[in-house]
């Protein structure tokens, strides 16, 4: 039986940061949609996603998505078949890190959510390139139809999430940790740190795009999940 592939999204991200990848994959296996807006922590995330996807599954996350997938691997491990990590940060927030997220939740409370976006967030998504405000545009429509709740739900969870340097340790399921060359938000070197701590995972980076690689580079992505995807299952 081909095993669904869970995708769960950035940030300020729903299916329509996938769209283009999720269409040409599900042509082979099914694909589910699972949102990380659902909850106040990561925690609660993973488990309402938990409750609702299949026995078994294929795991992708991107950035704070990626984050999710490590709960929930964390939290079920045998339920997860394979897990690709996109654009992920597997460390908890410094004390700075959590800092510089405060400025940014209280502008957007106080009305000023679209100037956070254009100022702070959505420039530091996309490298640049003739598609970047296309792009952006995209991604704003997204982020604007969550809107500023979500995103104070979303960067407090971020700003509480733990540090899974212990569970990447145990992950021996087909593992691949993409990145794209001109990443912003969670740059190369995290990233390849992130996979120097899942035994046998594949680091593979895509060139010239940031960290919105599904919309950056559809096709180089999804010649990298096809290929995970036909890894054979390690034995356990």
């Amino acid at each position: 039986m081909i095993e669904t592939l869970v995708l769960l999204p950035d940030m300020l991200s729903d299916a329509r940061g996938w769209a283009t990848v999720s269409t040409v994959i599900s042509y082979g296996r099914p694909v589910m949609f699972a949102p990380i807006w659902t909850g106040d922590r990561i925690e609660e995330m993973a488990s309402s996603i938990l409750s609702g996807a299949p026995a078994k599954f294929a795991l992708a996350g991107h950035g704070m998505g990626g984050v999710v997938a490590l709960e929930i691997f964390r939290r079920a491990p045998d339920r997860v078949n394979r897990l690709p990590l996109i654009g992920t940060n597997p460390l908890s927030d410094t004390p700075q890190e959590a800092a510089d997220r405060e400025p940014l939740m209280v502008a957007a409370r106080s009305g000023r959510f679209e100037e956070v976006l254009s100022r702070d967030v959505l420039p530091r998504q996309v490298a640049a390139g003739p598609e970047r405000n296309a792009h952006l545009a995209h991604l704003a429509e997204m982020a604007q139809a969550l809107g500023a709740d979500v995103f104070e739900r979303q960067q407090r969870a971020m700003q509480r999430r733990r540090d899974h340097q212990a569970s990447l340790r145990r992950i021996t399921q087909p593992t691949l940790v993409l990145a794209g060359e001109l990443d912003q938000v969670v740059p190369r070197k995290r990233q390849e740190f992130l996979a120097e701590l899942i035994p046998y995972a594949a680091f593979q980076m895509l060139e010239g795009v940031g960290h919105s690689v599904m919309l950056e580079d559809p096709e180089g992505t999804i010649s990298a999940l096809h290929a995970w995807l036909r890894q054979p299952l390690v034995l356990r």
